[in-house]
């Protein structure tokens, strides 16, 4: 392993780590601490800089020339890792004693490992001796079941990797944890895709194969998908229970939706009503608001419409004024509409009672132009404002949500033109009958102008409602369906949230979840789809009696039909009756939220739901807080009486790097599978043509993938893509992934791996870790300094991760590793482990060596859990540990007889002046016989310094001696120099290396503004008021800045005087 350069600069605080070869350029110490007085920091960085210039173009060749050598060893590398093959037999523990290979190869390191701990049991739940839960505490996660329309995004990624974080953390902790995975049926999303690929494959419809045949068509869709998904899921390290498996249309969990519709029902929360729904005629089913989105236009548009030719657009965004004629009479009303072919069901005008323009034509009629309809001129205060357009509002009570209003108001008939498929029925007139929607509007117009009755058509910015699943343009329309009275539910919800019962981050998600619930609306559960879970309900036909089966007092349900024929039986009073079972399927969210009970055993008393129920947490994306948790909050607490979970931490959106939402149309949707394995652009490009895009759409994808990765996906693992996406989760509502610097964090891998083997060449086949990792007291500086910084990483991290600030958390374990662990101890030690070292010194630094790696694998291994393992593996147990995994072994916490406070400030210090040196010697391009001479001025600086010579020699690359002197006239002529403290200097001896007057100039120059800076202070400090007027804590920085400028002010002359002593 080489000898550090200045490392590039860590980030700190909640900043994600950069890592190498994608952050900018910098430089800290290790620890992502500064070191020394400002001015020593700004000085460092200035002779850094004027050092990369100065050899920027001796660099220039021999950099091109590694280059081109560096692009043939990769590509060797990448053919070696491309040949590797697992030859481990699968749940076998994969063979460590053979040496490590030659680098880093995440496909070869994460192999066999998963097997192995699925084999073991690792992932299901410990419990203690008593089977209950362990002492330590209990941590249950039920993963929110992805859909099995297809495979997992990188958006899946992300949840994965947060909360197999937080699982594998706790479980490390000692606490029994459960994470539990599951499929969701996603009724809409799956019937659609699969249809879609049944005509694309087939030319067939669902109705040619008939219902039986097409569900056993999406049952062998969900098979495959389900398998391809779990694969997914074990790829990304998912520690999950799989012997806990659900499938929301599994029997245990169709149970627990029947026994749901059915206690609902009975306790008068879910009703059937004939009212207005969200129709997509593109899906043929209702939606629930929540599945609509709202287009927003503004002005004029015209859109394509699914359905119609692609050619053809229709006119949105405008308000349409026409005429009704009014009966018996000469006289005509003008009413205005955004949709005109609803006009065609109006069946009232309304007015307001107030207003003298229409007193004369209360209670009489307009004639329908074209169907046979006397429309009634009713007075309405509330629809009705007189200042708006012309004070008269058509009326159409079957499809619009503000006239059904009015119409049930004033009794008005709900006249319905629209059959399911989008075209117009009998009830539109025989001129429209059968005509599709849009086509009618264009119709209706073009007649309301050949009668006159045409005024004009204006600008109208408005919103329209869109599908979210197929894009079509919603239609309000009246079915008879079942509802979920939603108010008493929620008014719990809040309660329950309010008393602390569920804790919401972040604070932005809670504020819209009061506000969701607090204007929520009745939900509409039913689905006129095949594919789900069918309506427990039964429509009792009793002979011989005249009923409307939109009437919901003729319904019974039933946990069975025995359940629903007996209750039949009481309904229908001794009259012969049959039983219809409505062909309606329930909405996926009325299963979905019930996954955190149903999973494990509800309604059944099961020994899972007694002892882990209710969840610890719910971590999803805050898109679906009110679509799912939301919902699963309303029904746990109803059907359970307990919050389903503590927490609900919501991530973000993961966007693409230009921060676009992922779309299959644009391309830019991955596959956490191709990150991980790597592919080709062209492999890119023909999966695309696996789902079901048209043509124009592939085109569009295929262009935005060559421009988004002109050279494919470069290969970065697991591990690198889990850290990645928790060092981008800090707290913000959207992720702008760039898949280079995912590839970064393979470096990182490779850093550890590189680190990993070079430390264990220093502990030999003699080396025997202490049974303990506690210090024993005689470690060296160094020693204890980077114990205390490993201690300071497992406290910040334990604590990032409790609030749930992943970024933090990678960014602490990041700089450990690189700026400390690999940057500092292991380059430090190396002289402590030669053979010419004490034999206490070098096993005091092995020991040491030993517990950071432990340890540091440890505190990584939630994030990184195969490289992890894989290292942590070769390295030696301690005496009487049996732990067999790393995900076993305990996670570092804080420990106090680690706390080494006066050696980190010691050694800070210490390597303050080593950074300071090699600034100095990169200012001059010097790289080999580095010759550094230290000017302290106390007896403690001596003795500090001059004990770490040898850490500071092996620190400084090039370097062949550093002296340490109490008298300046000790600094022999010809030195450049930089001064670090007030009290201490470093000198660099550059004699016939540089330009005399060159250097003098430039001395001069920076006295020039020390002396500045120096009397700014002074004059400050010389105020009248200064010591009554300014806090004692800035009176005391200010001190401090005044000697380190005096300092800099003397070094500097001291430097250009011996410099113009060699003149």
């Amino acid at each position: 392993m080489s000898t550090p350069v200045d490392p590039p600069e860590p980030s700190s605080g909640a900043v994600a780590p950069i890592p190498q070869g994608v952050g900018t350029p910098g430089s800290k110490s290790a620890g992502g601490r500064r070191y020394g007085c400002g001015v020593a920091k700004k000085e460092a960085k200035r002779l850094e800089k004027e050092a990369k210039l100065a050899a920027k173009s001796n660099k220039v060749g021999a950099n091109t020339s590694a280059g081109e050598k560096k692009v043939k060893v990769e590509k060797k590398k990448e053919e070696a890792e491309s040949d590797f093959v697992n030859t481990t037999p699968p749940g076998q523990k994969k063979d460590m004693s053979q040496p490590m290979a030659a680098g880093y190869n995440p496909i070869a390191v994460e192999a066999a490992w998963y097997d192995w701990w699925l084999e073991q049991g690792f992932f299901k739940p410990r419990l203690a001796s008593d089977n209950k839960i362990r002492p330590e505490g209990l941590f249950v996660i039920t993963a929110p079941p992805p859909n099995v329309t297809g495979s997992l995004h990188i958006g899946h990624a992300l949840t994965t990797a947060i909360q197999d974080c937080l699982v594998r953390w706790n479980r490390m902790l000692g606490k029994t944890t459960l994470f539990l995975p599951g499929f969701d049926h996603a009724g809409i999303s799956t019937q659609s895709v699969v249809e879609k690929r049944l005509f694309k494959s087939t030319g067939q419809t669902r109705h040619d194969l008939g219902r039986e045949k097409f569900l056993e068509t999406v049952m062998d869709w969900k098979n495959e998908y389900q398998e391809r998904i779990t694969r997914q899921q074990q790829r990304l390290g998912g520690s999950y229970d799989w012997s806990r498996a659900a499938f929301t249309m599994d029997p245990q969990r169709s149970k627990a939706v029947i026994e749901n519709f059915c206690r609902l029902h009975e306790d008068g929360i879910l009703y059937r009503a004939n009212r207005l729904v969200n129709w997509c005629v593109r899906l043929n089913t209702t939606l629930s608001n929540l599945e609509v989105d709202q287009k927003q236009l503004e002005g004029r548009t015209l859109l394509n419409v699914p359905g119609y030719d692609a050619k053809e657009k229709f006119e949105f965004g405008v308000i349409v004024s026409f005429a009704y004629p009014i009966e018996g009479s000469n006289e005509r009303i003008i009413v205005a509409t955004t949709r005109p072919e609803t006009m065609l069901g109006d069946t009232a005008i309304a007015v307001h009672p107030n207003d003298t323009r229409y007193k004369h034509l209360h209670g009489k009629f307009a004639k329908h132009p074209f169907v046979d309809r006397k429309i009634p001129i009713v007075t309405d205060e509330i629809a009705v404002d007189m200042e708006f357009g012309t004070g008269a509002v058509k009326i159409t009570p079957a499809h619009d949500p503000n006239d059904y209003e009015v119409g049930q108001r004033h009794r008005l008939d709900f006249v319905n033109i629209l059959n399911d498929d989008g075209t117009f029925n009998e009830n539109a007139g025989p001129k429209f009958q059968g005509m599709k929607r849009f086509h009618a509007r264009v119709e209706v117009i073009k007649s309301l102008k050949e009668n006159g009755l045409y005024i004009e058509t204006k600008d109208n910015p408005m919103t329209i409602p869109i599908c979210s699943k197929s894009g079509d343009v919603i239609e309000p329309v009246l079915k008879p369906q079942w509802w979920v009275n939603c108010k008493p539910l929620a008014e719990k919800a809040i309660q329950r949230t309010q008393a602390g019962d569920l804790r919401i981050a972040p604070k932005q998600s809670e504020a819209e979840w009061y506000r969701w619930l607090e204007s929520i609306q009745d939900w509409c559960i039913s689905r006129q789809l095949w594919w789900g879970h069918r309506c427990p309900a039964y429509f009792v036909n009793i002979e011989g009696k005249e009923q409307n089966s939109n009437d919901g007092k003729w319904w019974v349900v039933g946990r069975s039909v025995e359940e629903a024929t007996d209750r039949a039986t009481k309904l229908a009073a001794g009259a012969k009756f049959t039983l219809e079972q409505d062909d309606d399927v329930l909405d996926t969210w009325f299963s979905s939220g019930l996954w955190p009970f149903s999973t494990l055993g509800w309604p059944d008393k099961t020994f899972d739901y007694d002892t882990f129920y209710p969840g610890s947490m719910l971590e999803t994306g805050w898109d679906i807080l009110f679509f799912w948790v939301a919902r699963m909050v309303m029904l746990g607490l109803h059907l359970t009486g307990k919050m389903p979970f503590e927490e609900v931490f919501c991530h973000a959106m993961i966007r693409d790097a230009h921060g676009r939402k992922m779309s299959k149309s644009l391309g830019n949707v991955i596959d956490p599978i191709d990150v991980i394995q790597g592919l080709l652009l062209e492999k890119l490009h023909e999966k695309l043509y696996e789902g079901n895009l048209d043509e124009k759409e592939i085109a569009k994808a295929t262009a935005g993938q060559k421009k988004d990765f002109p050279k494919g996906i470069p290969q970065c693992g697991t591990d690198a893509l889990r850290f990645a996406l928790c060092a981008y989760s800090g707290g913000g509502r959207d992720i702008n992934l760039e898949i280079l610097r995912v590839e970064g964090y393979r470096k990182f891998c490779n850093k550890i791996f590189n680190a990993t083997k070079f430390a264990m060449l220093k502990l030999d086949d003699s080396f025997i870790a202490e049974s303990s990792a506690k210090p024993t007291g005689k470690e060296s500086l160094v020693e204890r300094w980077i114990l205390h910084k490993l201690n300071i990483a497992a406290t910040e991290i334990n604590k990032q991760l409790v609030e749930r600030n992943f970024m933090a958390a990678t960014t602490v374990a990041y700089n450990f590793w690189l700026y400390e662990l690999c940057d500092v101890y292991i380059e430090a030690m190396k002289p402590m482990a030669d053979a010419s070292a004490s034999e206490a010194t070098r096993v005091s630094a092995q020991q040491t060596l030993y517990t950071c790696l432990d340890h540091g694998f440890r505190l990584l291994h939630p994030f990184m859990p195969f490289v992890t393992e894989e290292l942590w593996q070769r390295l030696p147990r301690r005496p009487n540990d049996p732990t067999p995994s790393i995900m076993l072994a305990s996670y570092p916490v804080r420990d106090e007889a680690a706390v080494f406070e006066d050696a980190e400030k010691q050694f800070d210090l210490v390597f303050s002046a080593i950074r300071t040196g090699r600034s100095l010697a990169a200012s001059y391009n010097l790289q080999s016989d580095i010759q550094l001479f230290l000017h302290v001025q106390s007896d403690a600086e001596a003795m500090l310094f001059e004990s770490q010579v040898p850490t500071m020699v092996t620190l400084t690359k090039g370097c062949k001696s550093i002296k340490i002197i109490r008298d300046v006239s000790e600094v022999q002529a010809g030195c450049g120099s930089a001064a670090l403290t007030p009290t201490i200097a470093v000198h660099i001896l550059v004699r016939g290396l540089v330009d005399l007057e060159a250097e003098i100039a430039k001395a001069e120059k920076k006295l020039g503004f020390a002396q500045l800076n120096l009397d700014k202070i002074l004059r400050i400090e010389s105020q009248a008021d200064y010591e009554s007027t300014v806090p004692v804590n800035v009176r005391l920085a200010n001190e401090e800045k005044r000697k380190t400028y005096e300092a800099e002010v003397a070094t500097l002359t001291q430097s250009k005087e011996n410099f113009a002593k060699l003149k």
